[in-house]
């Protein structure tokens, strides 16, 4: 064939420079969305490189393909469900957190913060592995909304149609767990001085309550969060004995056992502030309880608050408090907090992976609710297993990340149901070498203490029995 030309024409997706004897067809905006490529195929070595070029392209035969460009999210529609439903609980006037992200104006001044706490997993806080146990406030973003953040922040932190933004969450100013039927204070304003080691301060509050009352919702706040380093929260009525403990602690060394036990005495016994039902820490998270649970506080009891006190340079004045949401009657199971800890351990200087157990068993039926881990400045992650009687062993919650400044009740999704037995065995890893910028001296020998230049292995743990429930086991040793 003389004149063996063929002509067509097939469209193409364009994004750069257009190629001669490439015709463009722009949109209403004056943006290349595609082009028309017509081939002129004189001969099979054109032909070849043509069809080459168009498999390369994407062709699509016959078809106009338009390359619509993403459009960036608006906090309006998109970013503030998000910052609504996972931030603004710590992220609003009165909390903890440094600024409030409620409205666009409070916001976008921090959307390039945002994005970077997003990418590098410090907001929302949440340390523990995603492959170990599922918890009730697992606070961390979906992939889907951590690339909504991310492509906000950087297509500009646009606002949106204001008329679109969803309504903000309603709270009740100064708490977290809504409006408590009983706000219990410490009696009078603590002065805490500038500088200076402080003991531990206990304060007594009555209750005034006439008859048994069981709590459903407990938030202990302090007054002036710089200089309270933690609150524990105790009911106590001389005259109605300790509910008898349901597990006990395992000693793993006896060659301190004597050490331990004198130890514990101090921290837990009878003289001491009285039964645990609430905590506050560095980020700690209230606790709303299981429907069915609720917590006792008996008839006649004084609320005890043992609370530490730092000094940061600034004399400050403190009247931290508790809030109380309370049950409409006996709860099917009731929940009561504990602890397991190692009293009897030292740190070497420098050491940067030291390792210290403790561990518990339960001497009747019990139902594990939640699990706080905590240490101080040297800490770094932990581990918990759980052990059946019949010598089944799995994991119950890991902490790759252990963040002082971010201490978390970590509460189980499906509460563990857990027949006498059990064992739990906790380990914690600690840093005292230079490597850790928090080290208040890597050079000391780190032992147990209340200081937080000390060193503590501490795990809370609240945990239910039927209501009725009567343990004839008196040892906790």
């Amino acid at each position: 064939m003389e004149d063996s030309r063929l002509y067509g024409y097939t469209w193409v997706l364009s994004r750069g420079p257009i190629p001669p004897g490439v015709s463009s067809l722009e949109d209403g905006f004056g943006r290349v969305k595609t082009c028309a490529l017509m081939y002129s195929l004189e001969s099979e070595e054109n032909m070849q490189k043509w069809f080459s070029l168009i498999s390369i392209l994407f062709v699509a035969v016959g078809f106009v393909g338009i390359a619509e460009s993403s459009e960036t999210p608006t906090f309006t529609e998109d970013v503030a469900p998000i910052l609504y439903e996972n931030c603004v609980t710590c992220h609003r006037a009165g909390e903890i957190a440094p600024m409030s992200l409620i409205t666009y104006a409070e916001t976008r001044p921090w959307s390039r913060s945002i994005k970077n706490q997003v990418v590098t997993g410090e907001m929302p806080p949440w340390h523990a592995d995603k492959a170990v146990g599922k918890f009730s406030n697992d606070r961390r973003l979906t992939e889907v909304e951590k690339n909504i953040l991310i492509q906000w922040s950087d297509g500009g932190a646009p606002e949106g149609d204001p008329t679109a933004l969803p309504p903000a969450p309603s709270f009740t100013e100064g708490w977290q767990i809504g409006i408590p039927d009983i706000v219990l204070e410490i009696p009078e304003v603590f002065n805490v001085p500038a500088e200076g080691e402080i003991a531990y301060q206990n304060f007594s509050t009555p209750t005034n309550f006439e008859e048994d009352t069981w709590v459903k919702s407990i938030e202990v706040r302090a007054g002036t969060p710089s200089v309270v380093h933690h609150i524990l929260a105790h009911m106590r009525n001389p005259d109605v004995s300790q509910p008898e403990q349901v597990y006990k602690t395992i000693i793993l060394d006896e060659r301190v056992q004597q050490q331990f036990i004198e130890a514990r005495d101090r921290a837990t016994g009878q003289e001491g502030p009285g039964q645990l039902i609430g905590t506050m820490a560095p980020g700690t998270n209230p606790l709303v309880f299981d429907p069915e649970t609720a917590i006792k506080v008996p008839k006649g009891s004084e609320l005890v608050f043992q609370i530490h006190y730092t000094s940061n340079g600034t004399a400050a004045q403190d009247r931290s408090k508790v809030g109380l949401v309370l049950a409409d009657g006996p709860p099917q199971r009731e929940m009561r907090a504990g602890a397991f800890v190692n009293f009897s351990f030292e740190i070497a200087p420098g050491d940067g992976d030291a390792r210290v157990d403790s561990a518990m068993e339960f001497t009747q039926d019990a139902t594990v609710h939640a699990i706080f881990p905590h240490t101080h400045l040297r800490g770094k992650k932990w581990e918990y297993r759980i052990t059946y009687p019949d010598g089944r062993s799995e994991r119950l919650l890991s902490v790759p990340n252990y963040d002082f400044d971010w201490q978390t009740y970590y509460v189980l999704e499906e509460p563990l149901v857990l027949p006498k037995g059990s064992r739990i065995d906790a380990s914690a890893w600690y840093d005292n070498s230079t490597l850790n910028k928090a080290n208040p001296d890597p050079s000391a020998t780190v032992r147990w203490g209340d200081q937080t230049w000390e060193e503590m292995q501490y795990t809370g743990i609240y945990y239910s029995v039927p209501t009725d429930s009567q343990s004839t086991d008196t040892d906790n040793q």
